[in-house]
């Protein structure tokens, strides 16, 4: 198993009260710190506004953040959960792609989704197509991309793009191309498109009742499309809640609460601490043996968010240091 990190950039609300000259390099520490543990990769959202709706408060965008990464780390892959393939022109985004990659010497890797927000579609002029076209637009998407990372050039006659020799170089330093990952759980169109196209999964924050289910209807379509099921790694995506004892856990939750009360209506804020006790939730022992019952049903690379990382990163380091330790290899 594997594990990555998902930082703190503001769209969840985890940057509020740092002063904003002050966010940037709050986010780049807590990268370091991910280059200089055990995290296999560090990851962020592709997300313009905040959740749960806009606000006034900092969300950093997805890919500023890649090429920036590139530099200021030296070892950690760096990722996307996800590129929403509507806001850049894939011809474009496998350009931007290829060009951090070589930057950060074949460290990228590629997460493209739909989109689901509607305001920052609607907000940013995209409009807001349906969810077919959206879906379209991700098949689309990941054929060019593909087609650029491994010959350089790609032309296609799509319903959603045209392209005419377009031309992408340098090529990623990676050979076979930038790994793309498929982000989404549709089971008639995006698990397709991870059959054909990726090489990993995250079909997001499910149970593994789920996830076994989803993993099958994927399998089928690989069988269909006449890829190796095997050689998708299916990921795990847990919103983390960690202490040393039972009540450091629950403290944990409490100072959630507190941090988010003031921020979100009601109905929101349950919804999103629901979220959180759906997540990993316990001290290291607890939450290694949920793991290993998670590698059990196939899950072989998890991506964790803490999200109170931008202030203290204390529960980063007890997972880095008590559950990574038991579960790598």
């Amino acid at each position: 198993m594997r594990f990555g990190v998902h930082l703190p950039q503001g769209y969840s609300l985890d940057l509020v009260n740092i002063p904003v000259a002050e966010q940037w390099s709050t986010i780049r520490d807590i990268a370091q710190a991910a280059d200089a543990g055990p995290y296999d990769s560090i990851w962020v959202s592709d997300h313009f506004l905040t959740i749960t709706a806009p606000s006034n408060e900092s969300a950093f965008e997805a890919w500023s953040m890649m090429a920036a990464f590139a530099v200021c780390t030296s070892r950690v892959r760096l990722g996307q959960l996800c590129t929403c393939i509507g806001f850049r022109n894939p011809a474009y985004l496998a350009k931007m792609a290829a060009c951090v990659d070589v930057m950060s010497g074949g460290r990228l890797d590629v997460g493209l989704g739909a989109g689901w927000f509607e305001d920052e579609w609607r907000g940013y002029g995209y409009g807001f197509p349906s969810v077919a076209d959206r879906l379209g637009m991700l098949d689309e998407g990941a054929q060019i991309m593909r087609q650029l990372w491994t010959t350089g050039t790609a032309t296609l006659a799509g319903r959603h793009y045209q392209l005419d020799g377009a031309v992408s170089n340098p090529l990623p330093l990676q050979a076979g191309g930038i790994p793309l990952w498929i982000g989404g759980s549709g089971e008639k169109k995006t698990l397709r498109t991870a059959a054909k196209y990726a090489q990993y999964t995250n079909f997001g924050p499910l149970s593994l009742d789920e996830f076994a289910h989803k993993s099958r209807v994927l399998a089928q379509h690989c069988k269909d499309v006449g890829t190796d099921f095997d050689a998708i790694t299916r990921s795990a995506y847990y919103l983390v809640t960690i202490g040393e004892t039972e009540k450091d856990v629950a403290d944990s939750m409490a100072r959630r609460r507190a941090h988010y009360e003031p921020l979100m209506p009601p109905e929101a804020l349950e919804s999103w601490l629901g979220e959180f006790r759906r997540g990993l939730v316990g001290t290291p022992e607890q939450i290694v043996e949920r793991l290993r019952k998670a590698a059990d049903a196939g899950v072989g690379y998890v991506i964790a968010y803490f999200a109170d990382a931008a202030y203290d990163r204390t529960s980063m380091d007890l997972f880095a240091g008590k559950v990574i330790p038991e579960l790598i290899g």
